[in-house]
Parts: structure tokens; sequence; C-alpha cells
């Protein structure tokens, strides 16, 4: 019986895309020992791939569980803690703004961080933001990205092919007035990008503008609307 943290949270995943029983997986999660999940996830590669599982796994399964909840107050859905882990009962925000984003208040576009951070947040966040995990999480939204199952060995790679991807889905340039319209969560967390020279270097890095560009920046509206089960094609798993 695999006792990794990281194979359980990919082994989640896999389970919730597959439609399988989810019940054993998510105790062995919620039983882990705090001690060895810190000693398992020892890089951020290994934190990186561990929490966008656990957060991707979750809230499919919350959607399935709380609808309502999403649809009334996303606040409430979001902040409901009905994650287990390692003896912790986490939220979707405590998972992707305490630990993948370091402690940063999910309201101060990226700038602000929260001056509490829990003593598990403290032990178990990644040691430096990667602002790709913003195109790796899925909340349910229609605006979401597609979800990939992430591996430790090859999670940098992976977040690089689902930014990518995102990008050249969602952005759109106009050479006649220099106007990139570019997706939602870029103003959201601003500061994760470095502001607005980091977007457009992002965008230049990514060819969704010529290397010459210096596009203004339009910021497209975010469709909140419910859609469950948007997996990437498992060819793009892979880089």
């Amino acid at each position: 019986m695999d006792t990794d943290p990281t194979a359980l949270a990919r082994d989640l995943l896999v389970a919730v895309r597959e439609g399988e029983p989810t019940r054993g997986l998510e105790t062995r999660i919620g039983s882990l020992d705090d001690a060895v999940l810190a000693a398992a996830l020892d890089t951020d590669d290994a934190r990186l791939a561990f929490w966008c599982n656990v957060y991707n796994a979750y809230a499919q399964l919350l959607l399935d569980r709380y609808p309502a909840e999403y649809e009334d107050s996303r606040r409430r859905f979001f902040g409901h803690e009905a994650i287990p882990v390692a003896g912790e009962w986490l939220s979707l925000d405590a998972v992707e703004h305490g630990i993948l984003r370091r402690s940063k208040s999910p309201m101060g576009m990226g700038y602000v961080p929260d001056p509490f951070p829990s003593a598990f947040e403290r032990r178990h966040r990644v040691d430096a933001r990667d602002w790709r995990i913003h195109f790796a999480l899925n909340c349910g939204a229609t605006s979401c990205p597609p979800i990939r199952a992430y591996e430790a060995d090859a999670v940098d790679a992976q977040l690089d092919l689902a930014t990518r991807s995102y990008l050249r889905q969602e952005v759109t340039y106009d050479p006649e007035t220099t106007t990139a319209t570019v997706p939602r969560l870029l103003l959201w967390y601003r500061g994760d990008f470095g502001g607005g020279s980091g977007i457009r270097s992002i965008l230049r890095a990514y060819d969704c503008v010529p290397d010459d560009a210096d596009p203004s920046l339009s910021y497209a509206d975010y469709d909140w609307s419910m859609r469950r089960g948007l997996f990437a094609d498992r060819s793009e798993y892979q880089p």
C-alpha cells in the first residue's frame, strides 16, 4: 500500500477523474502524520505537486457535495474547512492562498500578506511563490483552467505546459490598438505576476504578443458559472 503523500494525492485526483470511490484515499491523506508529510514534501516541486492535486481533487468533491454552497456563497464555499490533511481541516482558500501562495491575502491582488498564518501553514507552505499555479488550479468555474495530475519530478514542465496552454487559449492581442486582453486572474493576483511589467514579460515569453510589443492590458470578464469535470486530455498531462 502506497504511503507516499504525493502518490496519495495523485491517486485521489485520478480517482475523482475516473469516478472511482475516494473515501479511503481521503482518510489516508487525512491520517498522515504531520512530520511524515513535512519530510516527504521537502522541496517546492513536491509541495506544488501534492497541494495542486489536493486542491483540484477536493474542489471537484466539494462541488459534488455542496453545490448549493458554491452557487449561493462562493466565499463560504472556498472557506469551508472540509479538506482533511495530516490531522488538519483545511479550506480551499487555505490551500491556495496559505500554502501555495505562501500566506498571501486572497483580496490583496498579490501584494498583501496574511499577517496571521497558522502553524500548519508555516510548516507546509512553499518556500517561493510560483505564479503558474494560477493556471493549474480549478475551482469549478467555467473560466478555470483544465485539471491535470501533477508529479513532483515533472511539475516544473507540467506547470509550464498548463500556463502555455491556458494563455494561448485565453489571451487575444489586437495589433492595431496594441491591446492584449488577458484572463482576469492576472488582475486579481497582479502582484504574483510581477505587476504590469511582469504580466507583459509573461505574455512575450509565452508568445501571446510579439517580442517587441508593450501592450496595453484589458482584463476579460470571469465566468463563475459552475463547470464540473474539466480535465485536460490525458495526452496533455506531460509536456
